[in-house]
């Protein structure tokens, strides 16, 4: 008992640190955490530079990341100190599934900054929030932190390459980009009362966790309000509606689904593969029981065509490759009256806005050794480019806006209206890379 309590007088300070840490994380109190080597504020848990993460403590630096403090005399202790780097930086905290608010205080009393913020797989929250010298500001998002398991004896059937995927585990990853990320303070509170907004599909939906790669799901939460909506993107490579239920990736979203929440639907590229499944019979058959199973719990589903592969005639027109499967979709929403977001439509207009040449640096198309590890040139037509996956959640924010008025009052104020006529020039599309780069073209065309 005297070397326990010596041992426990010796390591006191790391043990109330840590006890601390749990059961904010356990009860749902508020985390706060002062990055900086300076003094922590009141109220908060200092977070410094060697502060790696680790199960006991509960949060830190993933390794790998090189960042440095910055220290700034100010009145306010939380604006006097940051964290930065000359690169992408993530930090990771241990939390239990669930919706929550993060705030984050960002600026430099000093010099400017411009802050990017993913989270899990490369899921898009702040773009380039920007700071004058002196000026700091606190942005507010709201995430969704999920875990595979659907209750004691059931979980997610996931496939090898998915272990890995930071959407899986039991911490909220922050991925910290931009010309200047200069971090001084993160607060992360638990949001029960926030709407859901589920997605279901495959790999022009899914968070695609690695770079040249990129799905409109990566992008989609940017433009939601916090406090108000968080969106649970269930999507994964290669899927079909069958093996989408056949994993069980259903049954995991209509555990966690309220009343009230929402569940985004779009399949057709690998269904229709499947020669025993045809468009207006098999296919809608399946869409119809995703929008049954849905009501049942009180959700609101909500069809969404598939975009066209870049695929064109020697005209320039965009030829259609997923047959009746479009208007399987569009006929399944009409009867079973539920809102259907034509993005077959506006992908076609998209693609053809940019031509057979442009469209090129929407979808995955790069030269040879334009990425860690790529040897070889890539030429793929299905999976997009970040500037392309983009384009696609912008066509998805505005079909929102004209055909589902409820949902559209989650949206982000003041949206400019977007036209797939006229998409966003190239070169004014200023996006951090991710340092997560893996050239495996994923499953699915």
């Amino acid at each position: 008992m005297t070397a326990l309590f010596n041992c426990f007088k010796r390591s006191k300070y790391y043990f109330i640190v840590v006890l601390i840490s749990v059961c904010q994380l356990s009860f749902g109190q508020d985390l706060k955490l002062d990055f900086g080597i300076g003094k922590a504020a009141k109220g908060y848990q200092k977070v410094q530079p060697e502060d790696f993460y680790s199960n006991e403590k509960g949060y830190g630096f993933v390794t790998g990341s090189s960042v440095k403090s910055v220290t700034n005399k100010s009145k306010n202790t939380l604006e006097s100190d940051y964290i930065t780097s000359d690169s992408s930086f993530f930090f990771s905290v241990k939390l239990p599934e669930g919706n929550y608010d993060v705030k984050l205080i960002l600026g430099d009393a000093k010099g400017t900054s411009s802050t990017t913020v993913k989270v899990e797989c490369r899921r898009l929250m702040l773009e380039n929030i920007q700071t004058k010298t002196g000026e700091f500001v606190s942005p507010v998002f709201t995430v969704n932190l999920r875990s595979p398991k659907i209750n004691a004896d059931e979980k997610i059937a996931l496939k090898p390459r998915e272990v890995g995927y930071r959407h899986w585990d039991d911490q909220l990853t922050f991925e910290f980009s931009g010309i200047a990320p200069k971090i001084c303070g993160l607060e992360i509170v638990k949001n029960d009362q926030a709407k859901t907004i589920f997605l279901a599909g495959n790999s022009t939906v899914v968070d695609q966790a690695n770079e040249p790669y990129a799905a409109w799901g990566n992008m989609i939460s940017r433009f939601f309000k916090p406090y108000q909506v968080a969106v649970a993107n269930y999507a994964e490579s290669g899927e079909s509606l069958r093996s989408f239920i056949a994993e069980k990736r259903l049954d995991k979203i209509l555990s966690q689904m309220k009343a009230g929440d929402y569940l985004l639907i779009e399949f057709a590229h690998n269904d229709q593969k499947q020669k025993d499944l045809l468009p207006f019979v098999g296919y809608k058959a399946l869409l119809e029981k995703f929008i049954s199973e849905t009501r049942k719990k009180g959700g609101i589903p909500v069809l969404i065509s598939s975009m066209h592969r870049r695929n064109f005639d020697s005209t320039g027109h965009i030829i259609n490759t997923l047959g009746d499967f479009p208007e399987a979709a569009r006929q399944t929403a009409k009867e079973q009256k539920v809102t259907l977001i034509d993005l077959n439509l506006m992908s076609k207009i998209l693609w053809e806005a940019l031509g057979p040449e442009e469209s090129k640096k929407a979808f995955v198309h790069y030269p040879p050794n334009s990425f860690p590890g790529q040897d070889k040139e890539i030429k793929d037509n299905t999976h997009f480019s970040n500037y392309g996956a983009y384009q696609l959640a912008k066509c998805i924010v505005e079909g929102i806006k004209k055909e589902d008025q409820e949902l559209a009052k989650y949206l982000i104020k003041n949206l400019p209206e977007y036209n797939p006529a006229h998409p966003d020039p190239l070169k004014d599309f200023n996006f951090p890379l991710s340092p997560l780069v893996k050239v495996t073209r994923p499953d699915g065309n």
